[in-house]
């Protein structure tokens, strides 16, 4: 397995939006490809600039670090989908309410810090939530782009030579 597939790769906008998807026969189908390595999910930081919310349903909000605008899609509809229908009850009103404690977090002009999966919706790349955190310190977006250009420098970038 790749070191970067399952990990929550800290991306900027641009990165992120620059990713390749795989095609569907590839031996990671639901990756997409960063300078040749498959990744599949990231962390982003920046403001709120969007959102809108379909109660019951999901939460799509819009970050914007300086670099671009990622969209996000938070789901909302653990308790009435299919998807969580063979799951223990009391597990999938854990997800629910965690799902309507992130939703909370997420105002206009807010900074937060979102992790999730990276997908594709009708051929935009989006970021569907796991987590979403508001970011209290002043210096943390500037401390998010240090860390996505050391990361890219000294790990990804090296990952991805090393083949």
């Amino acid at each position: 397995m790749e070191p970067l597939c399952n990990t929550h790769v800290k991306l900027l906008a641009f990165d992120l939006l620059s990713l390749t998807p795989s095609p569907p026969s590839t031996k990671y189908p639901h990756f997409f490809y960063r300078k040749g390595r498959p990744v599949s999910r990231s962390e982003t930081l920046g403001i709120v600039t969007s959102t809108e919310l379909k109660p019951g349903r999901f939460l799509k909000f819009t970050v914007d670090d300086g670099t671009g605008c990622v969209p996000c899609i938070l789901w909302l509809n653990q308790l009435s989908s299919p998807y969580f229908s063979r799951r223990n009850p009391s597990d999938v009103q854990l997800i629910a309410d965690a799902a309507a404690t992130h939703s909370s977090v997420v105002q206009l002009g807010l900074t937060v810090r979102v992790r999730g999966r990276i997908t594709d919706f009708r051929g935009t790349m989006q970021i569907t939530v796991c987590d979403v955190v508001l970011e209290r310190d002043p210096n943390a977006e500037i401390l998010h782009w240090l860390d996505c250009v050391n990361l890219a420098r000294n790990r990804y970038d090296v990952l991805s030579s090393c083949k």
